[in-house]
């Protein structure tokens, strides 16, 4: 006699559990010494206007940010995702995603990601024997960049997986290590790149909307600049969510009251804790909240939210707000485009 398919599927979310923890627990816990950080900022305004607890909640192309398996229920043909996320120190990350579901998920639904960070122009400089101790050299502009391609299935009517393969690079730009006996600058190059990997799945438990999701992202090889190594932020994440309108006698629908909670087990800080809600009414506007336990400069989050089908399309458009301790509030806007 086989095995029943819901205790398969039990085995696997609890062998890929394992594994995650096992993964991280391999991996040299190195506090706040991981680099190309750029990797963890926040790639949406719906999901950090919930405390980023968005692991376990099914979405579309911005899914491959978080946990790729996400987008592998989406219900549009095509869907496009940009997001701007104004950083600390005038920095600027710039976020696109686009996801195809062809054949109506017969055959998966394959997705494209697209990151850069503009961090400005900063004043080059090297040291000198004058009054000031240093020579001006003109500015430079550092920058990184992240391409990725994501796929995702849903192998059954609860079970779903999905991952991403990202080219990371990061430019330090041009920098001046001496100067020639003619007084010429000597120049020197730093930058590098990498191949990166992103896991997850999602799970329905069959008890109402309550969904399971999985997430490990940042999985990479050592990276060095010159002869010094670092690893990147690897982050092993569970999550937990439900739609509590079904719960209550209420027309879900047209509104959802979505509860979400994540654990996250990070490479280079802390555990943490993430609990973020979602109201949509109407299906028109919705309306976040979070917040983030155990982080020294995040708290609490917010967000709201509007989207309308119209002529086959559908429409979005996302805001959130996130104190950031002793620096400035993070805000973030994004724009949603989805062909029905």
């Amino acid at each position: 006699m086989g095995v029943p398919m819901n205790k398969k599927f039990t085995g696997i979310i609890l062998l890929t559990f394992l594994f995650g923890i096992a993964l991280m627990q391999g991996q040299d816990r190195k506090i706040a010494q991981t680099g190309m950080k750029f990797l963890n900022v926040g790639a949406s305004a719906q999901a950090t206007g919930m405390a980023e607890a968005i692991t376990s909640i099914e979405g579309q192309s911005m899914s491959m940010f978080y946990n790729p398996a996400g987008m592998a229920r989406q219900e549009s043909f095509v869907d496009v995702y940009i997001n701007q996320t104004q950083w600390i120190a005038d920095i600027t990350h710039n976020f696109a995603s686009i996801s195809i579901n062809p054949e109506g998920g017969t055959y998966g639904v394959i997705g494209l990601t697209l990151q850069f960070v503009d961090y400005g122009d900063l004043q080059r400089t090297i040291r000198a024997d004058n009054t000031q101790g240093f020579l001006e050299l003109g500015t430079f502009k550092p920058a990184a960049s992240a391409i990725g391609i994501g796929y995702a299935n849903a192998l059954s009517d609860r079970f779903s997986v999905g991952g991403n393969i990202k080219f990371v690079n990061q430019d330090l730009g041009t920098s001046t290590t001496g100067l020639d006996p003619q007084g010429g600058r000597i120049d020197k190059s730093s930058s590098t790149d990498v191949l990166v990997f992103d896991f997850g799945m999602l799970y329905k438990t069959g008890f109402k909307s309550l969904q399971f999701g999985v997430s490990v992202r940042n999985f990479s090889k050592e990276v060095k600049y010159e002869e010094e190594g670092f690893q990147l932020p690897l982050i092993f994440k569970i999550g937990l969510s439900m739609n509590l309108i079904e719960l209550l006698e209420m027309d879900k629908a047209t509104d959802s009251f979505i509860l979400a909670v994540d654990a996250t087990h990070p490479r280079d800080y802390p555990e943490q804790i993430n609990l973020g809600a979602e109201y949509t009414f109407m299906k028109l506007l919705s309306v976040r909240g979070g917040y983030m336990f155990n982080n020294d400069e995040y708290g609490l989050t917010a967000g709201v939210g509007v989207q309308k089908d119209v002529a086959g399309f559908h429409l979005g458009v996302d805001y959130s707000y996130m104190p950031f301790g002793v620096f400035s509030t993070v805000h973030r806007i994004a724009f949603q485009l989805s062909v029905l």
